[in-house]
């Protein structure tokens, strides 16, 4: 079946449908990643949005149960160059064609994805339809255009969780942690477990009060979609947990909420940093870390609180990528360090957490 792609620019896109028919309205980004199309599915973190993988052979190790990062797919859309038809993996529970039509997500295929991708690398992200049931071009371009966007908008009150739940570390627990559920993924939780942490999620607007009262050893902000300025929920409640003196970790959408709670400046990026090979600088050590990224929005270095020190930065374009308070136990990161998957680089900071929340302690 035929499909379409247009963008707000008026750029149109012709494909071929290789799941659910229907028509979506979603943000326009890119994904470099060469592999880990299931997670990129399934992160919270891409609701609202149309992701065209920039890789040329999508699938072809199928999909399993395990490698979800949600309980379902977030993407208003998927875009390939090729999917493939006859996946192989000893692990793999069914294709990803397959897959995609079980969640009815609106795929298509044989798309120029590396025009798609300039397109948006030049004129930044922007508006899209996607489209098996449009014919006319123009039709769809109008979609696009009047399409409101997801500027403002609060996605995470979709993504988040109903009820507060526990997952226990398989061995001794060393701490308790509270995680707010932004969008969080599953492998950030495994992570946090396998660093000794006893973790409860819970909604993203869960009182401060009431997370206090569970007398954790360390308070998480986790990752999720959208803009952070519109979940000013989420930036109040941290204000109040940080005047509790608890050691606080933030992770992408969780770093800049931390960044706005202590009155950083946020900006939207141009394309945003989406993919498994973002190189950033570590500042302590002079070390160049490979990490997994997939966020639109930045804290700004300029007129940063005094109280806040960069960390990390962007060796592309200089973005904050880590802050720590200065005399508060309290770091953030704008990187995936679960990288699930991804590089291991930063898998230490959740040790370091750990190790923090230990030493506040004590």
């Amino acid at each position: 079946m035929n499909a379409l792609i247009a963008l707000e620019d008026g750029t149109v896109f012709e494909g071929s449908s290789v799941a659910a028919e229907g028509e979506a309205l979603g943000e326009m980004v890119f994904n470099t990643s060469m592999t880990g199309y299931q997670e990129i599915l399934t992160d919270p973190s891409y609701a609202g949005q149309i992701v065209n993988m920039t890789y040329p052979h999508i699938g072809n190790y199928g999909v399993n149960p395990t490698d979800n990062e949600s309980q379902h797919p977030h993407v208003k859309g998927f875009v390939m160059r090729q999917c493939c038809r006859r996946p192989s993996n000893h692990v793999a529970t069914q294709g990803l064609i397959e897959y995609l039509m079980e969640h009815n997500v609106i795929a298509i295929e044989g798309v120029d994805t590396r025009e798609l991708t300039r397109r948006v690398r030049i004129k930044g992200v922007m508006n899209a339809a996607i489209s098996t049931l449009e014919p006319d071009p123009r039709e769809l371009i109008s979609k696009a255009r009047s399409w409101k966007g997801l500027e403002g908008v609060d996605l995470v009150r979709e993504v988040t969780c109903n009820e507060p739940y526990v997952v226990k570390p398989s061995g001794d627990v060393q701490c308790r942690v509270v995680a707010y559920d932004f969008g969080i993924k599953r492998n950030i939780i495994k992570k946090l477990a396998e660093a000794g942490c006893e973790v409860t999620v819970v909604p993203a607007n869960t009182p401060s009060s009431q997370t206090l009262a569970l007398d954790p050893d360390g308070i998480f902000l986790s990752n999720g979609p959208g803009d952070p300025r519109a979940v000013g929920y989420a930036i109040q409640i941290t204000n109040e947990l940080i005047s509790s003196g608890k050691p606080i970790f933030g992770i992408c959408l969780g770093h800049e909420i931390l960044g706005l709670a202590f009155g950083a400046q946020i900006f939207h990026l141009k394309f945003g940093h989406r993919g498994a090979n973002q190189p950033i600088k570590e500042l302590a050590t002079n070390r160049t870390l490979i990490t997994s990224e997939n966020h639109g929005w930045g804290i700004s270095s300029d007129n940063l609180p005094d109280c806040l020190e960069i960390t990390r930065q962007n060796l592309n374009d200089g973005c904050v990528e880590g802050i720590h308070h200065r005399e508060l136990p309290i770091f953030s990161i704008q990187c995936h360090p679960e990288a699930a998957p991804g590089p291991h680089d930063s898998f230490h900071l959740f040790t370091y957490f750990t190790e923090l929340m230990q030493k506040h302690a004590a």
